[in-house]
């Protein structure tokens, strides 16, 4: 069972045995909630292996608080001093989450392993329709009005992804943003990837152990140049997952779950 609980401003999805001795904090996507994470979330493997798992929804998203500054920097920093709190040994987040626990992990903000489920390591990774959505944002007088025409397209698009029984939900939870906020997140987003060059080799330069799990059907790049890089670090691992496009939460929840329980070394129903 999942409970719902507050921690220094954050709203925070709890489920897992009480008095867990692993507890793991989870990160949606871009615009995504924890509802998107509850295919995960509930998977009895994580409880019956005694692991706890901390979901929280990335202030901005959903039309929570928004903090001035949108930049992943200082979305990592905000999540290291929640994982530092909760006494969190494994962060793991999808798409922009993983792109900001990436970020935390490069910066010694956490020091244990992290979990990345496809995230991207330039602008040339990332989906072009986002890329052009954000040069459209720039244009004054119209970026909010197309992002408020993308919150009702998008979320059919994207809906043989979600689970049957949970497609309308996902898809209202998509819709319920801010053009505005969004706006500006994509375009701090873009900057960061932009700023801060080779994710990649700041990755494997970091030391940071991290999995990094790519759906096969993915349409989120990853370059050859990217890829060595990874492969050249001795604490990183790529995994691809059969089956499962970029959002491998609603896709491959059951897997998602034994890699979070590999990555700490817990076998399953201990």
């Amino acid at each position: 069972m999942g409970a719902r609980s507050e921690f220094d401003g954050w709203d925070i999805h709890r489920s897992g045995p009480a008095g867990a001795a692993h507890r793991v904090l989870l990160l949606p996507g871009a615009l995504c909630t924890t509802a998107f994470l509850e295919d995960v979330t509930s998977q009895p493997a994580l409880a019956e292996a005694g692991v706890a798992v901390l979901a929280v929804t990335l202030p901005g998203f959903g039309r929570t608080a928004t903090p001035e500054d949108l930049s992943v920097e200082n979305y990592a920093r905000l999540v290291g001093g929640l994982a530092a709190g909760l006494g969190c040994d494994l962060v793991a987040g999808h798409s922009l989450g993983a792109n900001v626990a990436m970020e935390l992990a490069i910066t010694g903000g956490f020091g244990g392993p992290v979990l990345l489920l496809d995230p991207s390591f330039s602008r040339e990774d990332e989906a072009q329709d986002l890329a052009q959505l954000d040069r459209i944002g720039r244009v004054p007088g119209l970026g909010t009005l197309a992002w408020a025409v993308m919150l009702r397209l998008v979320p059919r698009t994207m809906e043989d992804s979600f689970p049957p029984g949970r497609r309308a939900a996902l898809s209202a939870d998509l819709r319920n943003n801010a053009p505005g906020v969004c706006r500006r997140l994509v375009r701090e987003y873009f900057a960061y990837l932009d700023r801060q060059g080779s994710l990649a080799a700041r990755l494997r330069e970091s030391g940071a152990r991290a999995w990094i799990v790519r759906g096969d059907r993915t349409e989120i790049g990853l370059t050859d140049d990217e890829r060595r890089a990874l492969e050249a670090g001795p604490n990183i691992r790529l995994i691809t997952v059969p089956d499962s496009g970029h959002m491998l939460v609603t896709e491959q929840p059951a897997r998602v779950a034994q890699l979070i329980l590999d990555l700490l070394g817990v076998p399953a129903g201990r």
